[in-house]
């Protein structure tokens, strides 16, 4: 696969972001950072990338763009939290929404020749019916952060009728792996495995019914650097695969050694019962499948946690 030769990622000091510097980097490419660091963390930036520390939203991140004049941009950068959403849908929309459009609007001034936006595989359908969900199913998010996405969306498919800016959306399933945050709510695998280390108590959400599709962070990686150089206009990127929360409960219990129960709270507003994706369309045009089984990813996962500055990292 050829090599990019110049790229931006925004949110790339955050837990995907970083990977896919690191992996751009170590394939030659110059790469700058754009993020505004409130979840990012520096010690997660490959140290030949450059940072701007800036909001996607700004003049000074398109400045950073067109300055940069990048061949290719990863849009990372978003509010990922469903509950922040649902109780600060505006907040949301400003960052997903208009960071979005922001970055595509300086990614056309600055000659860029690709642009790969993260989605939400598993907000943009909602709750189906039938799954796992392929490309085709009805879009019907049930709270405002699948909302903000699936507007991210059809911003870039109007950019490439109306500016010819090539996109690939890549909808992503659940992604979790060494450098995810196990602090807030995202992210239930670096949560729990962080607290089960600590000996500490956990919590579920609901009855620990609830199906996600989980994919390991570097299989994402491959995802993205077979999406730069060509791709469909929208991909899944899942195992198609659900498990539930209780189950991965057992799987990190015993990978930690945890002795406590958990404990049950009640469900979390819009969150949906059941998600996984059909990734068929990514195998047939971007040649990709996931490498790394849950139960490696678990231990990969739990064995970063288990250093001592895991949790800076």
């Amino acid at each position: 696969m050829p090599s990019v030769r110049s790229a931006v990622v925004t949110g790339g000091a955050g837990f995907i972001g970083s990977h896919v510097v690191d992996r751009l980097v170590e394939q030659g490419c110059s790469v700058t950072v754009i993020d505004d660091m409130s979840s990012g963390k520096r010690e997660n930036l490959h140290a030949d990338a450059r940072l701007i520390v800036a909001d996607v939203t700004t003049d000074e991140a398109a400045a950073a763009i067109k300055a940069a004049s990048p061949v290719l941009i990863v849009h990372a950068a978003a509010q990922i939290s469903v509950s922040v959403s649902a109780r600060e849908p505006v907040q949301d929309a400003r960052i997903n929404v208009v960071g979005t459009v922001n970055v595509l609007e300086a990614a056309r001034f600055a000659g860029t020749d690709k642009v790969v936006f993260f989605s939400s595989g598993g907000m943009v359908y909602g709750q189906l019916e039938t799954l796992p969900a392929d490309e085709s199913q009805p879009l019907e998010p049930e709270n405002p952060y699948g909302t903000s996405k699936l507007a991210g969306e059809e911003y870039l498919r109007m950019y490439r009728r109306s500016y010819g800016l090539e996109s690939t959306i890549l909808r992503l399933a659940n992604i979790y792996g060494p450098r995810q945050d196990p602090h807030g709510e995202a992210g239930v695998i670096a949560i729990f495995a962080r607290a089960m280390l600590a000996d500490a108590p956990i919590t579920i959400f609901g009855d620990g019914q609830d199906e996600r599709d989980y994919v390991f962070v570097s299989d994402v990686v491959d995802a993205v650097l077979a999406a730069s150089q060509s791709g469909p206009d929208v991909c899944n990127i899942g195992s198609g695969v659900g498990t539930n929360v209780n189950e991965l409960c057992t799987r990190l219990t015993a990978l930690t050694d945890y002795q406590k129960d958990p404990q049950y709270g009640p469900p979390r507003p819009g969150d949906i019962r059941a998600i996984s994706l059909d990734a068929s369309r990514a195998n047939a045009e971007l040649g990709w499948s996931p490498k790394v089984d849950l139960d490696t990813g678990l231990a990969r996962t739990v064995e970063f946690f288990r250093k001592p500055a895991s949790g800076t990292s």
